[in-house]
């Protein structure tokens, strides 16, 4: 079990709620609750009953929590994530994380009308400011860029701020996860036929840009789909490569995982379930694989390394039979190809060697989280690894919670791999290269590079 103390600060909050406002201010406002017309924060909150605020910036979790009068603890979502008790103060989350010392009497009360009044009070501030510029924005709200786009020598930047605006976390502009719509991809039955051969999963999330959105290291002649999408901080796709006036190529638009970059991997390319069966995800393939290929996993019930004192556990056989079809949006250069082995895309598997993630959702993946093996590693190692099913996935979910509150596709993702993938640790599987489902195809290639031929592609200097 993990403990952990509130900051002084919770001693204070009362005052500390009462100042801060100010209309020209690009964060969101926490400060206020009654009076402010800037408190978007609160407005956003999902709250059913009468209960208590905790704000992230008066606890060591640095998380939101609502606090109920019946004892239940909630994100701002409206998501219980764990119990309240009042005669010692103390919450203790679902992972078994407790915050101690808690003074309900110091914390603003919120009622689901208050919340409202919040939110119309920020509408109608809204609505008598006028319109920012419509212009490459995608109907962001915000008029100005939040990153200095330093990074090609022909590009006029009209921004002078070279932070992002912390308002840009959580109001997620891109694409929505969800196959319903598109028809369901055909499959064989690989534990039958035996596919192509043997491999196995790891897992990730480092929130880069992909490795097939940088023009100069795709074959972009050799296959329609090789040029993928790649999004802003505010997760709003942007141009994956510039090209300069008389022609010549440029390098692609910056990794945020490098200085001064800015291009994320598009948190839509999370891994989703079809049915109770059937998931489509993104991965990173080995070197002998490519860009813009589908393959077929079928897990068998087993895992990578098992031994004879290391048995497949509970969370391997629940998967066992279920099909994941998953297109290469990265090319794994540390992945085991002699082995198979493709490299989820799952937030909360891990941020690996590099991490924008931390950036892009403020919440550090590098503080007390595993780099390699992310979230269930970390469960691994606080209820073991011989846990139940249902410990896991619980434990599992409880991180996601903390992390991802505030951007609901990585959140959505992180529960998938709770919920559909069985927090199954390293899986086995038998597959095959088959061809890409549309939203798969969808959610890969880029809008704005529209062209699959580079020598074809629009000159994108100034976005």
């Amino acid at each position: 079990m993990r403990t952990a103390f509130l900051s002084g600060l919770i001693l204070i909050s009362g005052l500390a709620l009462l100042g801060g406002c100010s209309s020209d201010s690009p964060s969101p406002v926490t400060t206020c609750v009654d009076s402010c017309a800037e408190n978007q924060e609160i407005a956003e909150f999902v709250v059913t009953n009468n209960c208590y605020w905790l704000p992230s910036d008066q606890n060591i979790l640095n998380q939101n929590y609502l606090i109920y009068i019946d004892g239940k603890v909630t994100d701002t979502k409206g998501n219980e994530i764990g119990t309240f008790d009042s005669a010692t103060g103390t919450m203790t989350l679902n992972d078994g994380t407790t915050v101690e010392n808690i003074d309900l009497s110091a914390l603003t009360e919120l009622t689901p009308e208050k919340v409202e009044q919040a939110k119309e009070d920020v509408q109608s501030a809204a609505s008598t400011q006028s319109a920012p510029s419509s212009e490459g924005n995608n109907n962001d709200n915000n008029s100005s860029s939040s990153e200095s786009h330093g990074t090609n020598n022909n590009e006029t930047n009209t921004s002078s701020s070279t932070e992002e605006s912390s308002s840009s976390f959580g109001k997620v502009q891109g694409g929505v996860a969800d196959p319903t719509g598109y028809p369901v991809a055909s499959y064989n039955n690989l534990l039958v036929s035996h596919g192509s051969g043997n491999g196995w999963n790891s897992r990730y999330w480092d929130a880069c840009k992909p490795h097939c959105a940088w023009s100069e290291k795709v074959d972009a002649n050799a296959n329609p789909y090789q040029i993928a999408r790649n999004c802003s901080i505010q997760d709003e796709e942007i141009p994956a490569f510039t090209k300069s006036e008389d022609g010549t190529w440029l390098k692609g638009t910056v990794s945020a995982c490098d200085n001064g970059g800015f291009a994320f991997a598009c948190t839509d390319m999370i891994p989703v379930a079809v049915n109770d069966t059937l998931a489509y995800a993104f991965v990173a393939g080995p070197p002998t694989q490519g860009c813009g290929k589908c393959y077929h996993f079928q897990y068998d019930g087993h895992f990578h390394n098992e031994g004879d004192y290391n048995k497949p556990k509970e969370t391997h056989q629940a998967l066992a039979g279920k099909h994941i079809i998953a297109m290469a949006s990265n090319i794994g250069h540390d992945v085991d190809g002699g082995t198979t082995q493709f490299d989820l895309m799952v937030p909360g598997g891990g941020v690996g060697a590099f991490d924008a993630l931390s950036r892009q959702t403020g919440f550090d993946m590098r503080n007390g989280i595993e780099g390699y093996g992310g979230f269930l590693t970390n469960c691994q190692r606080e209820i073991g690894t011989d846990a139940s099913l249902e410990a896991y996935q619980s434990c599992v979910k409880g991180y996601c919670s903390r992390a991802f509150s505030s951007i609901p596709n990585l959140l959505q993702g992180c529960n998938w791999f709770a919920d559909w993938f069985m927090a199954a640790d390293n899986p086995n599987f038998y597959w095959e290269e088959v061809e890409c489902p549309q939203y798969l195809v969808d959610k890969y290639v880029s809008t704005i590079n529209t062209s699959p031929r580079l020598a074809d592609a629009p000159n994108y200097q100034n976005f």
